[in-house]
């Protein structure tokens, strides 16, 4: 029984090196569009004729949506990797692993603070207009 699902997993691992290779590409896609909406953006903000504050406000806004795009990226790619050390399992897959989920995890974080603190800036703006 052993030797079947030895067998079965060996020949299964093709198609999940493929999958994984899917993920990594759609990763790299995800990111390289967010950079491309984050340059429109910016490109067009910048050419507008808006006051200082609201470009800084834009900025930070675009600097937020970029930031997403590298958090979702990011996501795939861990899942990429979960799925590479589960079919097969080195230390150097486990510690890359580890590596990106330490650095996702510290870009959330201060992703989202971010975005609280813009929230609340444009929710104290609006209460003093």
């Amino acid at each position: 029984m052993e030797h079947l699902a030895e067998t079965i997993l060996n020949g299964l691992i093709p198609v999940f090196d493929l999958f994984i290779l899917c993920l990594n590409i759609l990763s790299i896609i995800i990111l390289l569009w967010g950079v491309v909406l984050a340059a429109y953006n910016f490109f067009k903000d910048s050419l507008s004729k808006e006051k200082k504050l609201e470009t800084v406000r834009s900025n930070n806004l675009i600097k937020n949506l970029l930031g997403s795009y590298i958090l979702l990226s990011l996501e795939i790619l861990i899942a990429a990797d979960i799925i590479e050390s589960i079919i097969k399992p080195t230390f150097q897959d486990i510690s890359k692993l580890a590596a990106l989920v330490v650095i996702r995890t510290v870009i959330s974080y201060f992703l989202h603070r971010e975005i609280e603190d813009a929230a609340r800036e444009l929710e104290k703006n609006e209460e003093n207009k």
